[in-house]
């Protein structure tokens, strides 16, 4: 049996037996993001460290836990803290969490992010949609066998973003008056902040934030049939741009300043999901 399915279905087998709730959207809450959860309706809630096998997040500001709720009258599974890469997981642990969403019934999964802004008209406090994504410098999470049941071999990732999902986003964010960017959302494998000269990489390859998370999910997301949405917190401008050395402790306290309008945002989005 493939080691990878095996890992998921194991992690699904221990959930199930715990809480039967069947998910519509699926969340992913990035750093100084997670009090969104606070916001829902709370059915269940579930430690990843009682999922035998489940990678758990060591990041300060991820609580590590799965809120089961609702969201208005959308039924919601919110990853209150996520695993990266640049822990020593494996790319597929850190893609895990995702697979497990649609398993337990999610057709959408939203993501989001802190992030440093790359683009020039963008300032730290900014919300952007993620339109695409650059995920060339992480490792691609379909590598090795295929798993038939989740998705083709060689899918396509023309539209990673749903295009409908977005329009959701630009409409509720015109409604509640709250300002929103778009752009392309790089990942690179961290944990050590960008150079300069890497910062330059990125906006030569047409990125207009950068982060560490969120891209190699979107591509699990994708390919197991989730749609996908996005939403990074631009929490400082990228080094070279900033004139201040950027530290973890700075994005936290932009991400929560920030938090009231994404929290707006996020919760009247998929209301309507």
């Amino acid at each position: 049996m493939n080691i990878v399915y095996e890992k998921v279905m194991n992690c699904y087998n221990v959930i199930r037996k715990k809480t039967d709730f069947t998910p519509r959207v699926g969340v992913v809450l990035g750093s100084g993001l997670g009090d969104f959860a606070n916001k829902v309706e709370i059915s269940y809630t579930l430690p990843y460290s009682e999922i035998t096998g489940f990678p758990i997040s060591t990041v300060p500001g991820h609580e590590g836990r799965f809120v089961f709720g609702y969201v208005g009258k959308t039924p919601v599974m919110i990853m209150q803290g996520r695993v990266h890469y640049y822990e020593g997981y494996e790319i597929s642990d850190v893609v895990l969490p995702i697979r497990l969403m649609k398993l337990m019934g999610a057709e959408i999964v939203f993501l989001t992010n802190a992030a440093g802004g790359l683009n020039l008209d963008f300032q730290a406090g900014d919300l952007m949609m993620i339109t695409d994504q650059i995920a060339s410098f992480v490792p691609s999470p379909l590598i090795g066998e295929n798993v038939d049941e989740w998705g083709l071999r060689f899918p396509p990732m023309h539209e990673i973003y749903e295009k409908s999902l977005q329009n959701i986003i630009e409409e509720t964010a015109r409604q509640e008056k709250i300002a929103i960017k778009k752009g392309v959302y790089i990942q690179l494998s961290g944990p050590n902040y960008e150079s300069p000269s890497e910062v330059k990489m990125c906006q030569i390859l047409g990125g207009d934030a950068v982060g560490m998370s969120t891209a190699v999910e979107a591509v699990a997301a994708k390919h197991i049939g989730l749609k996908v949405c996005g939403i990074s917190c631009i929490s400082n401008m990228a080094c070279g741009i900033s004139k201040t050395p950027l530290s973890h402790k700075e994005v936290g306290e932009m991400a929560a300043k920030t938090a009231p309008l994404f929290q707006t945002l996020l919760y009247k989005s998929i209301e309507k999901m």
